[in-house]
């Protein structure tokens, strides 16, 4: 085998090519990016962060936590460049986005088993092993050559971790601080309220207007239960933003 194919240049694409240039295997990894972006996707950078900046926890005794801990051990692309650019977040571990980003690419633009091919993929290549690293975003085309090969695409819908300008907060009833004694003290922006703030919240969030969907979210209407919009655990009962969906 001369080398092997890598289709996407996510987080999971790049971490692959990564190991298996360890090992001495060249890789053709292939992105769609910068000639064709998907509609979550800005920048034409590799292993762009679409949602949240964070990972999860990192305690080992949580499976995310564990999980992380392995990778470290395996010698992790993304997890040595996670841990060098993270920002506070309590008992999780969270990334500087671009930096994230900026590091993972220099990493992997200057492998010289690594070459980067700035292609949209529609069949599946018979050329070669293939490692197909595209996600939930991946283009209609491949998505369709999948479906035929396997029978079924497995999709979901990942909710777009919401945006608020600080400049709106006011920080007369919100403060900074750490959740569960985990982190630095001031990790969380926190905003308490009373049982009748809450029910006022809760109203308003069911009833309150919703951003326009893109029309890759309405043909993946499953949600994803472990990144559930709040919008959508709101529905599902006043109770279930204050406990979880689980």
């Amino acid at each position: 085998m001369n080398y092997v194919n890598v289709i996407g240049a996510g987080l999971a694409g790049c971490e692959a090519a990564y190991q298996l240039s360890k090992r001495g295997i060249k890789v053709r990894l292939y992105e769609s990016k910068p000639l064709k972006k998907s509609p979550a996707h800005h920048s034409d950078i590799l292993c762009e962060l679409v949602c949240s900046n964070s990972f999860k926890a990192n305690r080992v005794n949580s499976a995310a936590g564990l999980l992380k801990e392995e990778m470290r051990t395996l010698d992790s692309l993304l997890l040595s460049c996670a841990d060098r650019c993270a920002v506070p977040a309590g008992g999780a571990l969270a990334v500087d986005r671009e930096r994230f980003s900026a590091m993972v690419t220099d990493a992997i633009t200057g492998d010289s088993n690594i070459e980067i091919i700035s292609e949209e993929i529609k069949e599946i290549p018979g050329d070669a092993v293939t490692v197909i690293a595209t996600g939930p975003l991946t283009h209609d085309a491949l998505s369709a050559a999948i479906a035929e090969r396997f029978g079924e695409s497995l999709r979901f819908f990942d909710a777009a971790a919401p945006i608020v300008a600080a400049d709106s907060v006011d920080m007369e009833y919100a403060f900074f601080e750490s959740r569960y004694g985990k982190g630095g003290g001031e990790d969380y922006l926190n905003c308490p309220m009373n049982k009748a703030e809450y029910e006022a919240f809760y109203e308003a969030l069911v009833s309150a207007e919703r951003a326009p969907v893109h029309e890759f979210d309405v043909m993946n209407p499953k949600v994803y239960e472990g990144c559930m919009p709040i919008e959508v655990m709101a529905q599902r009962g006043g109770d279930t933003i204050r406990f979880g969906a689980r």
